[in-house]
């Protein structure tokens, strides 16, 4: 029975704390950082402000747990071939810009100056971990160009995408992003992938 009882206040807690991220979320998404207080997410997630306090004991532990959980959507979906596994892999990540305020949240607390301790490069080697795997695959199978230097080609990729992802808030606040992520691979790809792989890859969203 006490089993019972921690499991269940276990899942009260993990439920607590995902109400209060998505209520931060929703704030940091559309006022900034400095745009919302603490008073904001207690209001808007409904909670008092000790519940607060018992999982995250200041706004910028919030930010931080917001901007370490772009991580969770770097995972490449598995394809026979690698390319097509990383191209998928960033019109996942677009989509999920699109419908999921956590995630917009922890880019515009990454790329915003802000009296937000900045997270630095973290949140871009996550993304650069997870390109450097998918061209290093991609190459094991014989997929990309002779000479070709892996480690520029996932620093160029990792900031092609995220000017673009930028470049598509600014304009129509990412709902033109998919369009523009496939366009940023027709005009990649040439550059990457054997003559032979262009016509087999997809650049158009799954």
């Amino acid at each position: 029975m006490q089993r019972i009882h921690e499991l269940v206040r276990q899942e009260r807690a993990i439920r607590t704390r995902q109400t209060i991220l998505q209520a931060a979320a929703e704030l940091f998404d559309e006022f900034g950082y400095e745009g919302a207080s603490t008073t904001d997410i207690i209001t808007r997630c409904g909670l008092t402000r000790g519940a607060l306090y018992h999982h995250f004991p200041s706004k910028e532990s919030i930010a931080v747990a917001l901007v370490d959980a772009q991580a969770e959507a770097l995972k490449a979906p598995e394809r026979d071939l690698g390319l097509q596994s990383l191209i998928d892999l960033t019109f996942e990540y677009a989509r999920r810009l699109q419908a999921d305020p956590i995630l917009r949240a922890g880019v515009r607390l990454t790329v915003e100056q802000t009296s937000f301790r900045s997270p630095g490069s973290r949140p871009y080697r996550a993304a650069e971990d997870a390109v450097y795997r998918q061209l290093q695959l991609a190459a094991q199978k014989g997929e990309l160009l002779p000479g070709l230097n892996i480690e520029e080609t996932t620093e160029f990729i990792v900031g092609s995408f995220t000017g673009v992802q930028l470049v598509s808030h600014v304009y129509s606040k990412r709902r033109d992003l998919l369009e523009r992520v496939s366009a940023m691979w027709r005009l990649i790809l040439p550059g990457l992938a054997v003559p032979g792989l262009l016509l087999r890859l997809r650049v158009t969203p799954p």
